[in-house]
């Protein structure tokens, strides 16, 4: 990795101050730790400050540490070892970095690469002519098996082909990037298996004799009935007719993106929308029998109630990101 300096001074503002959403936020997020162990919070406010400036600037690293009461090299080392952290100005819509670790590189990162060389500029850190794009490559980004991949700011964009990237960088230059969903752009939940699970799809049986084919070729012993553990499929989808199915809707000239609700993707959205459901207010009323009855059709195994997606989609129909914010303490993916 090369060294990470401070921008140079030309570029360095005289002062930072966290506006009044952020000094709030950042108030409440240093109450969080142990009386004599604020200087925890050392990362997520460098976080706070990047994302309203843009890049963390020398002022906003002796800002912090005054905050914390901790030395300024203190807070310069943690905003120099880690790449999160910006230290010049980037593109103000995007700065994409492309991992270019072995498993992104062996699945196309340096194609990918290549597209921002095109796209946005020839080097690394360079802004494009408008001052809205930059790139650079770092290391692991940490979804080695969604590999290729890029990191846009806080959001991960993953199986990706250059034309995918072409149009991600696109979306960002014209200022939609929210048009794009985050995560795999592949059918993909996650990290589970393209196509759906391969394993632990099935439950155990009931232990019962089975009888083994006799020996053959000559041998004349028989083989003796060894006890054989039978496997038995997972329940049935519950039917559609079911009592318990969540009532539909017509769809809306605008729906809810209920990919904001974590552990729903493309894919289980669509499924969603296909059985009528396009409002967090819908997801927020399920009762008991209507949650279980989607966990099933859905093959979920109990993961609705892990997500919480009813208390999810009450926050959302309620005030949008900012009461998911509120109640959750981070932004909906």
């Amino acid at each position: 990795m090369s060294v990470r300096r401070l921008a140079e001074d030309q570029f360095q503002p005289t002062g930072f101050s966290f506006n009044e959403e952020n000094a709030i936020w950042a108030e409440a997020t240093i109450a969080k730790y142990p009386e004599g162990r604020q200087q925890s919070a050392v990362i997520p406010l460098l976080m706070r400050a990047q994302e309203q400036d843009g890049w963390v600037t020398r002022a906003a690293i002796e800002f912090v540490a005054d905050k914390l009461a901790m030395p300024y090299i203190r807070v310069l080392e943690v905003a120099t070892f880690y790449t999160q952290f910006q230290l010049k100005p980037v593109g103000t819509r995007a700065h994409v970095q492309v991992c270019g670790t072995t498993p992104c590189m062996l699945r196309g990162a340096e194609d990918l690469i290549n597209v921002c060389k095109k796209k946005i500029h020839q080097d690394p850190f360079e802004l494009n002519a408008d001052g809205t794009l930059s790139w650079e490559e770092v290391e692991c980004q940490g979804a080695c098996v969604n590999a290729p991949m890029v990191m846009i700011f806080k959001d991960s964009y993953e199986d990706l082909t250059p034309t995918q990237l072409e149009h991600i960088i696109d979306r960002f230059e014209a200022g939609k990037g929210s048009d794009i969903t985050p995560g795999p752009q592949i059918d993909r939940v996650y990290s589970a298996p393209v196509g759906g699970p391969t394993t632990l799809i099935e439950v155990e049986g009931k232990t019962s004799p089975k009888s083994a084919k006799p020996a053959t070729n000559d041998v004349k012993e028989t083989v003796a009935e060894a006890p054989v553990v039978e496997k038995a499929t997972a329940s049935a989808q519950p039917a559609l007719d079911d009592k318990n199915r969540p009532s539909a809707v017509e769809k809306p000239a605008t729906p809810d993106d209920l990919k904001m609700i974590s552990g729903v993707g493309p894919k289980i959205e669509g499924i969603l929308n296909g059985l009528g459901i396009y409002t967090f207010a819908q997801v927020a009323g399920w009762k008991k029998a209507e949650r279980e009855w989607v966990d099933g059709y859905l093959k979920f195994a109990g993961r609705i109630e892990r997500d919480d997606w009813v208390k999810q989609a009450k926050a959302l129909a309620k005030g949008g990101e900012a009461e998911y914010i509120k109640v959750f303490g981070k932004k909906p993916r």
